[in-house]
């Protein structure tokens, strides 16, 4: 499921789920496609479950038994590891790279109208599901709840000035 959510000129980019060992190692939940965002020697804001912010440098970022593991200067034993537990990291919209033509950002999808080629609003995907071989959108109106997979027979155009989608639905799907 995505994470779209954004604070001020930044992105969420993970959570710290747990700790590991006794040196300050956190584990990472990450919700960037690649673990290359966590950029060693970066910077990183961190807004723990109070609320309270803190700048961070990163140590080093490894893939580990299906959870990455992170670790930030300054944070050298389990204790302070613990603290983070829950916290947010956030980097700033700039650091993010560049996409494709024709690929989107979870975040500037949600919320966009959704239209058939009749032009009959469908609702707005309100989450987007990654299943491996194509993402779904969730788009809800009122009650209502389409599940659209994002293929390219499907969506036939994204206009991300004007926040709408258009597509071409597969029997049984509208």
């Amino acid at each position: 499921m995505n994470k779209p959510g954004t604070k001020k000129n930044h992105v969420l980019i993970g959570k710290i789920v747990g700790i590991h060992g006794m040196k300050g190692t956190n584990k990472l939940r990450s919700y960037a496609e690649s673990l290359s965002i966590f950029l060693p020697g970066g910077s990183i804001l961190i807004r723990d479950l109070r609320g309270r912010e803190a700048s961070y440098e990163i140590n080093w970022v490894k893939p580990h038994t299906g959870t990455p593991l992170i670790s930030f200067k300054g944070i050298t034993n389990r204790d302070q590891a613990k603290t983070l537990i829950g916290a947010e990291l956030f980097i700033p919209q700039s650091q993010l790279p560049e996409l494709d033509e024709d690929a989107y950002y979870w975040r500037d999808l949600i919320g966009i109208e959704v239209f058939t080629t009749a032009e009959e609003c469908l609702g707005r995907i309100e989450s987007i599901i990654e299943t491996g071989s194509n993402d779904v959108y969730v788009v809800k109106r009122d009650e209502k709840e389409v599940l659209i997979p994002a293929l390219e027979s499907v969506v036939l155009e994204i206009d991300l000035e004007h926040k709408r989608m258009h597509v071409d639905l597969p029997e049984g799907l509208s």
